[in-house]
């Protein structure tokens, strides 16, 4: 079957209108054949007739110049583009294949043969393009009473992608055309770059409190906000791809939602657009939606940098970061059918992008690996082809990782069962299917393989199972955090009155790093001296007295509590005396702080440090952590630094560590470890077991320095890692 045969009805935001130019060679294709087969009365037709509802029309020619068709469903709103042999085939439909084969190249310069004309019979066939014979009308009237929710692969394509369209939005759009139409010119488009532009100087200039604010979203409120955020954005989006199109003359025959692995999208029914001859009207409609977002978006930055504080700014940026990330990040990419492939096909003008490029990729492949007589599909020049082939492979690698991300968020997001059973779905329908029909079109032809390619594919296969479970890696890799050994932070004991403090520097051990008072001290040092002073006279009066005795154990006992307090004190004193632990450097000391200011115990005075003994601490996945031994030889890559520092291993932890002690490694700060909040802790997400390293020099600054340690392991290959993942993941999910 030709290229040019295959369905070119790509639905949704693909199509585009022409200026409300009427298309030309509008026939009904059912009456052009009752036409013919007027002038031979006595041909047989080589199948059933076309249906009489049919509609033929002139479409883009195809990017050689030839020309081209399209044919109309009406019933489906599909359109299939077709090439000249077709074209000429509908002409002669009332004939059989050979009289078409041989009427066509007598009366053209077209060469076709008469399995050309049966292969197009067949993809009318497929596609319902044909009349129904009585045997047909039989097996659709089964079909039709089938119930067909009862069948799993109804299920399957339910649940994996479905639409459901809401309204037929022609007259309204038709109505609003006009209150819009002064949206479409140069001048509204000015306006909106100069907004846009001074939007994004002035957030510029806010960029810590816009940064900031972006944060807030991520509480229930800011996710509610940004959800209603996002319907209003695409909402908007598929308006401006409507308005366009109706603008341009194509007849938007629905707006609805689709289900996409049970995700809501809102789409819009551009499909009529492939009617139209000019590929940039279709470009326009294309480009409509991500258009609209990014004006919407513009406008929000410029609104929330102008208003104040409040629930509307708040508003703003909802509609600006839902305008700007996912039409930058998603729709204009060119690798998923978003609305970035769409433009990209008509920039070009190239329909059927994926599935023709795909083809060509499929048939480069079999030449080279499986050595096959395998032509291409369709016939460019050779830096088309190479082009063409590099697109579908890097969307086969964007399609692989998107489709493995989207299977495992399935998997989180329902309950256990349910879960598992949908990301076995998602694998196998988007990544080992398309791999596994490939797989049994090599088998099916494997008997076609010369004997070389066998050798040299059955080498490729043996070659990578080695390189896979040989045991290469000898090196883990964790990150971690550099800082002295000994060091030793300086807190008040309570709240307290500054004296005098150490100016940064070389200290010797013992020596005073800050000298606290507290005034209510003083006071009750006075108090208890001067109730000891008294009970001390008072006792040897009690001496000669008849009734003394039991005063005299009473004022005993006072002197004796009075003096625990006063002793009591004078540690709380010498407490305030904050002294060194041992000889070092003593830093970050809070420039502000002099004589006579207050400090608490929650704010660090300053930090005394050893700078000649450096150790690090690691974090290892739980997976890995065995392969490390007491000893063991590393070396720790600061970050932002040119070289490493070597390093042993002094311990491993037994047990995995409960929390974060590093913010610097906090993947929320810039690090490497994933965490959740628990309460006031920071748990990491994955089980990690800290390992401590000796450094053998010192660090090129005294501060902390977070980095990566390289620590020589055991030798593992990626395969058994691999395995034992993938059993340790079975063994925890077979539990319900």
């Amino acid at each position: 079957m030709p290229q040019s045969a295959a369905p070119s009805g790509e639905q949704g935001k693909g199509g585009v209108a022409g200026n409300k130019l009427s298309p030309e060679a509008l026939a009904l294709l059912g009456a052009s054949s009752k036409a013919a087969a007027n002038k031979q009365p006595k041909a047989a037709p080589p199948a059933p007739p076309l249906r009489e509802d049919l509609k033929l029309h002139s479409s883009a020619p195809f990017p050689d110049g030839a020309p081209a068709w399209a044919i109309q469903d009406p019933i489906t709103n599909r359109f299939y583009r077709i090439g000249w042999l077709e074209y000429e085939c509908l002409l002669r439909w009332h004939m059989p294949p050979s009289l078409i084969a041989q009427d066509i190249n007598a009366s053209t310069t077209l060469e076709v043969d008469e399995e050309q004309i049966t292969e197009f019979a067949k993809f009318l066939d497929q596609h319902s393009l044909l009349r129904a014979t009585p045997q047909k009308v039989e097996q659709l009237q089964k079909k039709s009473g089938e119930a067909k929710w009862k069948s799993g692969k109804w299920w399957l394509h339910t649940y994996l992608f479905i639409r459901v369209p809401l309204v037929r939005p022609q007259r309204f759009l038709q109505a609003m055309l006009p209150w819009v139409a002064p949206l479409f010119t140069k001048s509204a488009l000015g306006l909106l770059i100069a907004a846009t532009v001074l939007g994004l100087i002035l957030v510029a200039r806010q960029w810590d409190t816009f940064v900031n604010s972006f944060m807030d979203m991520l509480s229930p409120t800011g996710l509610a906000g940004f959800a209603l955020a996002l319907i209003v954005s695409k909402a908007l989006h598929e308006m401006g791809h409507a308005l366009v199109a109706t603008r341009l003359g194509v007849r938007v025959a629905h707006m609805g939602v689709a289900m996409v692995v049970l995700w809501p999208m809102l789409y819009t029914d551009t499909s009529e657009s492939w009617r139209l001859r000019n590929h940039r009207h279709r470009l326009a409609i294309s480009i409509a939606g991500v258009s609209t977002e990014l004006a919407l978006a513009g406008l929000a930055t410029l609104a929330w940098a102008l208003l104040d504080e409040g629930l509307l700014r708040q508003s703003m940026l909802y509609l600006a970061t839902t305008g700007w990330i996912l039409s930058l990040a998603l729709n204009v990419s060119p690798f998923m059918r978003f609305d970035g492939y769409f433009i990209l096909s008509d920039i070009i003008n190239f329909p059927n992008l994926h599935e023709r490029a795909g083809a060509i990729a499929k048939a480069y492949m079999r030449r080279k690996l499986l050595g096959l007589n395998e032509p291409d599909p369709e016939s460019f020049r050779p830096e088309v082809l190479w082009k063409l082939r590099l697109f579908a492979y890097i969307t086969w690698l964007y399609r692989l990782t998107v489709f493995l991300g989207i299977a495992f968020a399935v998997y989180y997001f329902f309950f256990k069962a349910l879960g598992i059973f949908l990301l076995g779905v998602e694998l196998w329908w988007f990544v080992a299917k398309p791999i596994w029909t490939e797989i049994m079109v090599w088998k099916k032809r494997w008997s076609e393989v010369p004997r070389r390619n066998r050798i040299m594919i059955w080498s490729i296969v043996g070659a990578a199972l080695f390189l896979a479970a040989f045991p290469w890696s000898a090196d883990l890799q964790a990150p971690g955090v550099a800082r002295t050994e000994r060091q030793q932070v300086i807190y008040s004991p309570q709240a307290a009155q500054v004296i005098a403090l150490t100016k940064p520097g070389q200290v010797k051990a013992g020596q005073a790093l800050a000298h606290l008072d507290m005034p209510d001290l003083a006071a009750r040092k006075a108090r208890t001296e001067a109730s000891v002073s008294a009970l001390s006279r008072q006792l040897p009066q009690l001496m000669g007295q008849e009734q003394g005795l039991d005063t005299q154990q009473a004022t005993i006992r006072r002197l004796e509590e009075q003096l625990a307090e006063n002793r009591a004190i004078d540690e709380e004193v010498a407490q305030l005396q904050l002294k060194a632990e041992f000889s070092g450097l003593w830093r970050d000391v809070d420039p502000h702080l002099r004589a006579g200011s207050w400090v608490n115990s929650r704010i660090p005075l300053g930090v005394l440090v050893d700078p000649e003994s450096w150790i690090v601490d690691a974090y290892v996945d739980q997976q890995q952590v065995h392969r490390i031994a007491t000893g063991a030889q590393a070396q720790f890559w600061p970050q932002r630094w040119g070289r490493s520092i070597d390093a042993t291993v002094l311990e491993v932890d037994s047990a995995r560590s409960q929390q974060l002690p590093y913010s610097t490694l906090d993947a929320r700060h810039g690090g490497a470890v994933a965490t959740q909040p628990h309460e006031k802790e920071v748990l990491p997400v994955h089980a990690l077991y800290r390992v401590r390293l000796k450094l053998h020099d010192q660090p090129p600054q005294t501060r902390e320095l977070r980095g990566t340690a390289h620590i020589r392991a055991e030798r593992s290959s990626w395969l058994w890692h691999v395995l034992q993942n993938g059993l340790a993941v079975v063994i925890r999910e077979s539990g319900f």
